[in-house]
């Protein structure tokens, strides 16, 4: 068991290229712990993207197409049989899963993914089940969700009501369509778990609950009820959104700070100059946890005072996040191809709050 106490740096060796000799070069990080120690659960993940978490036992999604379990110390990556090809785009894979509450009998889950076939490249959601340790896709529940080289979105979500929220990007192809409400891209999407849409969505015979998202990749709820929602901003103009049904966030007409009539501006935003590539959130005593992929950090904000800080830094890219009992656990997500791994990354990593 691994323990990081106070602050420390961090030490990696790797290896580049330089007038044709390899040479090597240290990078120092400086690990800041505000509250408590920090604990390793597992290592050498594979671009983990997604935690959920039943009992004691923790299962991680990873982008390459396996789920990573965690059992009383005990590790182990299953596989993952999908009816189509995961694409391989930049940011494409098994992105968002979520167990379904009644998983110690269904032995169900949910899950996004980004495939390619014949027809094109796009993103479904699907209902997986384990059986003999592997895990089959059973049903689809919605497909065709827009999808490019970038910005799938990918979050699942069970909410307080009992429906499966998921976020969905503009496919960084057209932006137009966040805009659309016959898209189904740059939304936020809610269904009844077994697909079909609810009665009381905003848009009636529409799975759009809310509308005008760039690249939305958390979602959690308020101890009230409220959803709250991070999003990609374009290069900088990050965004933290309370999120209502049928509003329209804007994306592309409006970012960051700026203001029109009919669409909705967040609650924070990382601004002109700084970028969070925020991703999973979690919430906890009025407070929102969001991991941050070029922010390198957890940050927190606090929906009282207004106030926001980084919680952890200095673990590179970390995608998602998730609280129990006032714990905070969380996922880096280093071997993406866009941060430097350090030893025995990615990881599961666990902190009191």
């Amino acid at each position: 068991m691994k323990h990081v106490l106070g602050i420390i740096f961090l030490a990696i060796v790797f290896v580049v290229g330089c007038s044709g000799a390899k040479e090597k070069k240290i990078e120092e990080r400086e690990v800041s712990i505000p509250y408590a120690d920090l604990e390793v659960l597992a290592d050498e993940l594979q671009i983990p993207w997604s935690i959920d978490k039943i009992g004691s036992t923790f299962y991680l999604s990873e982008r390459p197409g396996s789920i990573f379990k965690i059992e009383e110390g005990r590790k182990e990556r299953q596989k993952v049989s999908f009816e189509k090809s995961l694409a391989t785009a930049a940011e494409a894979g098994f992105l968002g899963f979520v167990l379904k509450h009644d998983f110690s009998q269904s032995k169900e889950a949910f899950a996004y993914y980004t495939y390619e076939d014949q027809t094109g490249q796009f993103n479904r959601i699907v209902v997986l089940q384990l059986e003999d340790n592997v895990w089959k896709e059973k049903r689809l529940l919605l497909d065709k969700i827009p999808s490019g080289q970038f910005h799938h979105g990918g979050r699942l979500e069970i909410g307080p009501d009992g429906k499966l929220y998921a976020t969905t990007g503009d496919a960084a192809i057209n932006p137009e369509i966040a805009q659309e409400l016959n898209s189904l891209g740059g939304k936020i999407l809610r269904m009844n778990l077994d697909g079909s849409i609810p009665s009381d969505n905003p848009i009636p015979n529409s799975y759009v609950y809310s509308y005008g998202h760039r690249n939305p990749q958390g979602l959690d709820w308020s101890s009230d009820g409220t959803l709250y929602e991070s999003e990609h901003g374009p290069s900088a103009n990050d965004e933290i959104n309370k999120i209502i049904a049928g509003k329209n966030y804007g994306w592309p007409v409006i970012r960051g700070t700026e203001k029109k009539e009919g669409m909705e501006s967040p609650l924070f935003t990382s601004g002109e100059n700084t970028t969070w590539a925020p991703s999973g959130m979690a919430y906890s005593n009025g407070k929102l946890y969001v991991a941050a992929l070029r922010g390198t950090a957890v940050l927190e904000f606090n929906l009282q005072t207004g106030e926001q800080k980084e919680f952890i830094t200095g673990l590179g890219r970390i995608r998602d996040v998730f609280i129990e009992d006032n714990t905070l656990y969380f996922i880096s997500n280093n071997t993406d191809g866009r941060g430097v791994p350090l030893e025995k990354d990615d990881k599961l990593y666990k902190v009191q709050l």
